[in-house]
């Protein structure tokens, strides 16, 4: 139904011209500090993507993140321990 995504961290030296990424996806985050730029988009169009924003003049480097393989299902083994304060 939805479409898988992805993201990419964008690491660039110049955050106004950081406008130019959003014909790549959606722009998720803009950080001003370290100078990077998250942007959301799909998984099948990130790989052309990745190639065509490494050209633009202002960026440094362009990351994958690693959040879809990161595991978000936990299983716990320790007692409850709520139930001995009430």
């Amino acid at each position: 139904m939805f479409p898988e995504r992805t993201g990419l961290i964008v690491w660039v030296n110049d955050l106004k011209s950081s406008k130019h990424l959003e014909k790549f996806g959606s722009i998720h985050y803009i950080s001003k500090r370290m100078h990077y730029v998250v942007i959301y988009m799909n998984a099948d169009k990130a790989e052309e993507a990745t190639r065509a924003i490494q050209k633009y003049p202002f960026v440094k480097k362009v990351e994958r993140s690693m959040r879809s393989e990161i595991r978000t299902e936990y299983s716990s083994n320790v007692p409850d321990k709520t139930k001995l304060y009430t």
